[in-house]
């Protein structure tokens, strides 16, 4: 694979789903969460939910330092299919949220979150799994690029158009937020990445302190949701946890399938499933606690993103063992091997 945004930390990553050390990582910090809520609550008189928001820009600045200016103006190249992604992206997985959300008749704040997760842009987690999958991670992360920067203006939109009725948005105090904690970090990750390459300094040490400092971070921040709600979970965790994988399921399907349509070659298809099912769950967690200041509507992303990885990872691997049909065998009269 040809070294481009993000690549040099596919390895790295990728020997982590390997160990399966994050699922088992989150499902202990789950574990500890329900059995002892006060080891993610508060240390002493420091309550431990006021880390979410800066955890959460520590996170998005290592997804900017992974990125680089060709990954943005990599669009140019191919707008057809960066296009195709991102419209079924943003469509797709909010128009689901907002169906599950109604059908299985979660309280207002809790719906919400469930709306939220399915209006944020894809993360950094979509490219590994495409690399993973043998799809095309140059489209993979130019979505992940674009689609993160329109994110200001489409999140706050979706969110007043679908559950403006649940509770109340504020566009503007959305996009300000979503500015702050997602696209001021990801840009100052981004100038720190191009400085350290300009100055011949960017090691893949790197990469893989950003990496761990990522899965700790995102670790530590579903204990605590986790331990904050925990008695709300004893009553609609399982409920929760069917829409998750309804969602998730659904994403992947219909983006598949949705790029199949728009005649996209295989290995696009597999990218542009993964990032419509695959979102931004740092990001919706900081808006549920820092934008909506509900802790029930964090519980959506809380259960949605670990899943979300567990599947992707799944679905990697059993993509990754399939070659993708070359576009020339998708053409009718051609047989696919």
């Amino acid at each position: 694979m040809a070294e481009d945004g993000g690549s040099s930390a596919f390895a790295t990553v990728q020997a982590g789903l390997r160990k399966a050390a994050f699922t088992v990582c989150v499902l202990a910090c789950v574990l500890i969460a329900f059995c002892y809520p006060p080891v993610f609550i508060r240390w002493g008189n420091f309550e431990l939910k006021t880390l979410i928001v800066p955890l959460i820009q520590l996170i998005m600045f290592g997804m900017g330092a992974t990125l680089t200016l060709s990954d943005f103006t990599r669009i140019l190249k191919m707008p057809r299919a960066v296009l195709i992604g991102i419209v079924l992206q943003f469509s797709i997985m909010p128009l689901l949220g907002f169906s599950l959300a109604m059908a299985f008749g979660f309280e207002p704040a809790v719906a919400a979150g469930v709306i939220l997760i399915g209006s944020c842009p894809g993360g950094v987690a979509s490219n590994v799994m495409t690399y993973l999958s043998k799809g095309n991670v140059a489209l993979s992360v130019t979505m992940t690029a674009c689609s993160t920067l329109l994110a200001p203006v489409l999140t706050p939109l979706l969110m007043y158009l679908l559950a403006g009725t649940l509770v109340e948005i504020v566009f503007l105090d959305w996009v300000i937020n979503i500015t702050k904690i997602i696209i001021v970090p990801i840009a100052f990750g981004l100038i720190a990445n191009s400085i350290l390459r300009a100055l011949n300094r960017r090691g893949r040490w790197i990469d893989r302190v950003l990496s761990l400092i990522a899965m700790a971070g995102i670790c530590f921040i579903v204990g605590i949701i986790i331990a904050g709600s925990r008695d709300k979970l004893l009553t609609i965790g399982l409920a929760l946890v069917a829409a998750s994988v309804l969602h998730n399921a659904a994403g992947y399907v219909l983006g598949f399938y949705g790029a199949r349509l728009a005649k996209l070659d295989e290995s696009s298809c597999r990218t542009v499933a993964i990032e419509v099912g695959l979102q931004n769950g740092g990001m919706a967690t900081a808006l549920a606690i820092n934008t909506l200041k509900d802790p029930l509507a964090a519980l959506a992303p809380a259960i949605f993103g670990p899943w979300m990885n567990i599947s992707g990872s799944m679905l990697a691997s059993w993509w990754g063992a399939r070659p993708a049909a070359k576009e020339a065998e998708l053409k009718p009269g051609k047989k696919s091997h």
